[in-house]
């Protein structure tokens, strides 16, 4: 199966790299390039890509809401947000938008291959000990439990108890296979209750389950 990739970024040269490295595998397809937000988020209703790799930093509409634009739009496309810094500014609000992740934009040729086709096959590539550090750093951004004004929400009334001790352990950036020996289960049970868990919240992937955990004050920054 061929993994259709449109490319959004407003530097040229640097699509042309990710072209020429995804061009060597004979799964991954670039069908399109996109120079800013707004192209991007056409360009994917026309082509129905199955991934973008999208530059946050673009001019006009920026790789922020041209995300929440593909994802509002109920398009398939999951999108994987370029950053040039480890923990760029923008990166939580790009995550809050729908994306399934981030990828340096010098991310070395093996990875961002394998960051694309586990998106594709619905996995997020941020790694436990990066979703940690991401979620300390932008910890100003969610609900100050202290001021008791977290939000709530009734879905999470959907979840067993089980559900909801694997989502925070999963909002604390353990990898299926530490939340098995945690919670003395099989890492089949836990992906199963990890998909069971994306469902009955409707999110998209693992890393909407992180974000979502600490918005409505499931966890909160600095806990473990």
């Amino acid at each position: 199966m061929t993994i259709r990739i449109l490319l959004a970024d407003d530097q040229a040269l640097l699509r042309l790299g990710f072209r020429m490295v995804l061009s060597t595998q004979p799964d991954l397809e670039v069908v399109g390039e996109a120079g800013d937000g707004a192209q991007a988020a056409a360009m994917t209703r026309a082509l129905a890509p199955d991934v973008v790799l999208m530059d946050v930093r673009m001019p006009g509409t920026d790789g922020i809401e041209a995300t929440r634009r593909i994802v509002e739009s109920g398009s398939a496309a999951r999108v994987l947000v370029l950053t040039t810094f480890n923990l760029d500014e923008y990166v939580y609000a790009a995550l809050r938008a729908g994306a399934s992740g981030f990828l340096l934009k010098d991310v070395p040729p093996a990875d961002l291959i394998s960051g694309i086709r586990s998106v594709a096959g619905g996995d997020a590539v941020v790694a436990p000990s990066v979703t940690r550090r991401l979620i300390d750093a932008f910890a100003g951004h969610l609900p100050d439990p202290a001021t008791g004004r977290s939000p709530t929400d009734e879905r999470l009334g959907q979840l067993t108890d089980r559900e909801r001790e694997v989502l925070v352990e999963v909002a604390r950036g353990h990898s299926n296979a530490e939340i098995a020996q945690s919670l003395v289960v099989s890492e089949a049970t836990v992906k199963t209750h990890v998909g069971r868990i994306l469902t009955k919240l409707a999110l998209r992937d693992r890393v909407q389950v992180v974000v979502y955990a600490y918005e409505t004050g499931v966890v909160h920054p600095g806990t473990e």
